[in-house]
């Protein structure tokens, strides 16, 4: 679907305190397709026609039970006397939600080039301020001296990486030369027996050299994407065993280079579309991330059939789950559909529950919802729910969500009594900031 350019948060009371405290806490009660070019001559990244679906689904994915609250044990203590306090006003703590789980690192595709660069902080001006973790742009296919990172812009976007820590930067990378140029099967199974022999190793090992010394060793490598389909010369489909070979060789060669960090993302088109992509997976040795290009295609496809398609969204998570992968959205947005919410809704709390590595929506028409005036409703949808964020960090899984429980009630301020505590009575207590007028 995506060509190579076309398409980025005290310590326990005392125990005299804590006597008083629990004595009058438990008074109150219980705990709580053809595209224009850019200037580099290569296509912008975006998806491709493919094949309608064969008919067939898959369960959808099951809700996942809340977590049941700690039960407050009946426990006798010991009646405290306390010191008569004066009479103060009511007064209403301010309510306390529970902290909303944090959105995965997320960015957008908005050019290969320098220009792509420069549109990240007004993209992230658009979005409140958020922060833009991930970049991802493009080697052009036309040569191999592209493939070996013979490209200026690899400058401009090393330079963005290395500003700060957290960020991430993605790399498509074409298997071959010509990579859009409609070579045939016939030759395309060639070109695949000599990658698996080694005849193409020099290019892989001259880009791992590159982007060592531009000191993004880390970078994550989306090598050969949307094998599955039809529109690459690094297509998959006329050898997957020679295909499966090529890419372990490259991972091999690259991993050799001194210095290097690189993770190696496997990804192809969302649906079966010309091959099915598991025949392609070349292995968990040579594998770090799978990812999936997934697009508002076909025409009338909702996105529940989306998820339930055979080697759709919801095939996708269980196959990195079953490999023991982390998953990632290298291309997304809009398409057949034209400005739907609906999709931008889905798609955005699908992410949201399955925490992939990162995502990155392809930003120009007609997928995109900030250079693209074309979506107007399903850009506000993707604004109201990224402004101002603070993605999780990469590195680290999502934090465990709390156990759920009763609210506390209104006029009550939560004691700490510390984690033993607290494990031992079942739960928070809390202290009724009326309490003295309830002692009659």
């Amino acid at each position: 679907m995506a060509p190579q350019h076309r398409r980025v948060r005290a310590r326990a009371l005392a125990v005299g305190a804590a006597a008083v405290a629990v004595s009058a806490a438990l008074a109150a009660g219980p705990a709580a397709g053809a595209v224009p070019m850019d200037e580099t001559g290569a296509a912008l990244p975006g998806p491709t026609g493919r094949p309608t679906p064969a008919a067939g689904a898959q369960p959808a994915p099951g809700a996942q039970p809340a977590a049941s609250a700690f039960p407050t044990p009946d426990i006798h203590v010991p009646a405290v006397s306390v010191p008569e306090l004066p009479a103060v006003p009511a007064v209403r703590p301010p309510s306390l939600p529970a902290p909303a789980k944090g959105v995965p690192p997320f960015g957008a595709f908005l050019a290969s080039d320098e220009r792509g660069v420069e549109r990240m902080e007004q993209l992230s001006r658009w979005l409140g301020g958020a922060e833009l973790r991930v970049g991802h742009t493009y080697l052009p296919g036309n040569h191999w001296r592209d493939i070996e990172g013979d490209v200026g812009f690899l400058e401009a976007w090393a330079d963005w990486r290395n500003a700060d820590a957290k960020r991430m930067l993605v790399l498509n990378v074409p298997l071959q030369e010509r990579n859009e140029a409609g070579v045939p099967d016939e030759e395309v199974r060639e070109l695949l027996r000599r990658g698996a022999a080694g005849e193409f190793d020099h290019h892989f090992r001259a880009l791992a050299e590159r982007l060592v010394a531009l000191k993004i060793p880390d970078t994550v490598l989306v090598l050969g994407w949307e094998m599955n389909g039809v529109t690459y010369t690094h297509r998959c489909g006329p050898d997957p065993e020679n295909w499966k070979k090529y890419w372990n060789r490259i991972v091999t060669t690259m991993r050799s280079v001194p210095g290097q960090k690189f993770r190696f993302e496997f990804t192809p088109n969302r649906g079966r579309d010309a091959v099915p992509w598991t025949t392609c997976y070349p292995g968990d040795d040579t594998v770090d991330i799978i990812g999936m290009d997934s697009y508002d295609q076909p025409r009338g496809m909702s996105f529940d059939e989306q998820v339930r398609e055979p080697y759709g969204l919801q095939a996708h998570v269980d196959f990195a789950k079953a490999h023991g992968k982390p998953i990632a959205y290298p291309e997304w947005g809009l398409f057949r559909n034209g400005d739907n919410p609906e999709y931008m809704r889905r798609m955005l709390a699908w992410m949201q529950q399955h925490r992939p590595l990162y995502h990155t929506v392809t930003d120009y028409c007609p997928h995109g919802v900030w250079q693209c005036d074309d979506n107007p409703d399903s850009s506000r949808v993707f604004r109201n729910a990224l402004h101002g964020r603070t993605p999780e960090d990469p590195q680290t899984p999502a934090p465990a969500e709390p156990p759920s429980g009763p609210q506390l009630p209104e006029h009550c301020m939560p004691l700490d009594l510390g984690r033993w505590v607290e494990h031992w009575l079942g739960g928070k207590l809390c202290l009724r900031l009326d309490w003295w007028t309830r002692s009659g």
